[in-house]
């Protein structure tokens, strides 16, 4: 599709419509220093909230990031685990470390790079925080930052129950309670568990081996301990226990491997957050962070049964990690009617602490010994952030954060790194505040990410080490609501300026027996440069119509496009209101072809996925019947270029992962 026709078919969304009725509710982003109106703050941000989840019965983040526009994800796994944002992002990893590019904070707790855990049950929205998150997130966001909020305690009693079923043996169970234990004391818990046989056979074993089993625990408890201070804490526990299969030599989906991998992740979390309003110029907030995660993962490396590569060639490669983190931070805020300069400066300001450790074992045929790594990270840094009103419709904010940034790692090849870096982030922002409602900005902010090492195969001295790289993003955005408030739009336009851009490789070394060893790694080059447009937009003409859309256009200004960044992708829907119990949603998700790798040639073709729900409700009851990928496309979302097939005397060629069939079912919700 050419971008004159994604940008025709999105201008159906805007014609006019009067009306005095106001339709639109106001989004409130939780990932900021301060939750603010979604239409207030001066960036590009998508909300995808619980009726989009629903709608589309998504179980995972992977199943509604791509209504977001200018975001990518990468497979390789049972589920995409990696984020590109903006053209930026990592696509996979095999050893230590991995620097991430795009965060991601599931109820205030780092899980940047294991997006494994992303599952959504319970989950009140999630937030997409595009460009460089320097002044609030530091390092582990250089392109963009996911947020995960999970749903509040509830002051009056309230408990479901959620049964759904669907094509490939999906199934599943969930509930939830929530309300008050004690006058001031309010809990929320939850529980889910699915399970599926995936969506291929493998035809060795005569079974299904991409098999799904997930389970997700979460409790919330809210606490009013004072007129002005309130505790809050949240534990979680996410156990997911699939198999992995997915690579088969003729790039189909049904495979022949004899000994299928696995990926597996058992997750325990838990955040604490004090708020204190007891002091007149600034309100207290201490919050504190814990996550210990045990992942497993491996793969048939040669993807078919023993003898079928001559010279008795058969092989796995399994790694097992087992990560911590903690953090801690100190906020303060300063009071509404305290603001500094005649009330005309609120200001945050913070310092906050990270540390990480992760072991690593890999079992690999060949391997003379298992391979066993430590990684120690530790983060500190302090910032400060301040708005300042300089008009009854301007106002400008100002954003500095300095980070150190240490690391520790050794493993039994006997290497061993140190790296030791002090890492600058910064925004400035001026803002017009449209009369009514929205805004209109311009901003210029700085990103960072560390620097770091390459520990994989048997890579050359030369290439073990990258520098750090930084990123200048200018961005003009406006923000609004139009036709009485039922037209809502968001549009921003960016381009971002990369010094030392971290690109990721591999290369392939033939080894004495003819395979093949397979090795990424990341270098730096010199610089690079992304343009592109995001634009969102719901008008809601009746009771009985509402239209939705989003459009991100990219480009790379440096030569051929990047990795995992198609030029132009689009959502288009509408939601339709038969009766006050009955209603359907239909839409379209499209994106251009994208490379896999930026060291090779294979490529993702351009496709469009189609969607549908229909939704009865009456009362406590609801009824969905929900399809996804309803013309049962293929399409990819992971791929790789080397050689593995003897037939062929294992000539270099492209292999995919073929991303999910058509899929359907119902779900039964009971809410009281």
């Amino acid at each position: 599709m050419s971008y004159r026709k994604t940008l025709a078919s999105l201008s159906l969304l805007f014609p006019l419509s009067l009306s005095a009725q106001d339709v639109l509710e106001e989004i409130i982003v939780t990932a900021d220093f301060r939750q603010n109106a979604l239409d207030d703050i001066p960036a590009s941000i998508s909300v995808i909230d619980t009726e989009v989840m629903e709608r589309r019965n998504a179980q995972h983040l992977e199943d509604i990031l791509l209504n977001t526009p200018n975001v990518n994800l990468s497979s390789g796994a049972s589920r995409a685990r990696f984020i590109q944002i903006r053209g930026i992002g990592e696509r996979g990893q095999f050893s230590e470390p991995l620097n991430s590019s795009v965060g991601m904070m599931i109820d205030g707790v780092d899980f940047s790079g294991i997006g494994t855990a992303a599952m959504l049950y319970d989950i009140e929205q999630v937030e997409v925080l595009m460009g460089p998150q320097g002044t609030r997130y530091g390092s582990n966001a250089l392109a963009g930052l996911i947020n995960l909020q999970s749903k509040a305690a509830t002051q009056e009693q309230e408990f479901g129950l959620k049964l759904q079923g669907g094509n490939y043996g999906h199934r599943g169970i969930a509930g939830f309670i929530s309300g008050p234990a004690t006058d001031d004391l309010f809990y929320r818990l939850s529980v889910q568990q699915l399970e599926s046989d995936g969506f291929s056979q493998n035809i060795t074993l005569g079974r299904p081996t991409n098999q799904r089993d997930e389970t997700t625990l979460r409790a919330k408890f809210r606490w009013l301990m004072t007129e002005n201070e309130t505790l809050e804490f949240i534990t979680s526990m996410i156990d997911i226990d699939n198999g992995y299969d997915a690579f088969s030599l003729n790039n189909v989906r049904d495979t022949l491997s004899d000994q299928p991998g696995f990926d597996r992740q058992d997750s325990k979390l838990a955040s604490i957050k004090f708020n204190s309003n007891s002091f007149n110029q600034f309100s207290l907030e201490v919050m504190g962070a814990f996550a210990q995660s045990d992942i497993a993962y491996g793969y048939d490396e040669d993807w078919v049964f023993s003898g079928f590569h001559p010279f008795g060639y058969s092989s796995t490669d399994h790694y097992f990690r087992d990560r911590e983190n903690s953090s801690g931070e100190i906020r303060l805020v300063s009071s509404e009617d305290r603001a500094l300069f005649n009330g005309r400066t609120s200001w945050v300001a913070g310092v906050y602490s990270l540390h990480q450790d992760v072991d690593l074992q890999r079992n690999y045929t060949f391997l003379p010994d298992i391979f066993a790594s430590r990684f120690i990270i530790d983060r500190t840094a302090v910032y400060a952030e301040t708005n300042t009103l300089l008009s009854n419709n301007w106002s400008l904010d100002l954003g500095v954060r300095h980070e150190r940034f240490s690391a520790e790692y050794d493993d039994t090849n006997d290497l061993s790194f140190r790296p030791d870096h002090n890492l600058f982030g910064a925004k400035i922002s001026l803002n017009y505040h449209l009369p009514g409602a929205g805004l209109t900005y311009a901003t210029v902010s700085r990103g960072y990410k560390s620097g770091g090492f390459n520990t994989d195969g048997s890579l050359d001295i030369d290439l073990r080490e990258f520098n750090e790289e930084t990123l200048l993003n200018y961005e003009l955005g406006i923000k609004t609501r139009l036709l009485y408030n039922r037209l809502q739009l968001q549009a921003a336009l960016f381009s971002m300026d990369r010094d030392d851009v971290q690109i990721s490789s591999s290369t392939v070394r033939v080894r004495d027996d003819g395979s093949s060893e397979f090795i990424d790694f990341i270098g730096n080059a010199a610089a690079g440069s992304n343009r592109g447009v995001e634009l969102s937009a719901q008008w809601t003409p009746s009771e009985t119509f509402m239209f939705y859309g989003s459009l991100g256009l990219g480009d790379s200004l440096n030569g051929r496009e990047q990795a995992h960044s198609p030029d132009y992708q689009f959502t288009l829907g509408s939601e339709i209101n038969f009766t006050a119990s009955l209603s359907m949603n239909i839409n379209v998700q499209g994106r251009d072809g994208f490379y896999f790798s930026d060291s090779h040639g294979v490529r993702s073709e351009g496709y469009s996925l189609l969607n549908a729900s229909l939704r009865y409700q009456s009362g406590n009851l609801s009824l969905n019947l929900w399809g996804r990928n309803l013309a049962d496309e293929d399409y990819f979302v992971r791929g790789f270029f080397f050689g593995n097939d003897p037939r062929d005397d294992y000539t270099a060629k492209g292999y995919t992962q073929l991303g999910e069939p058509r899929v359907y079912g119902l779900t039964l919700d009971l809410n009281f």
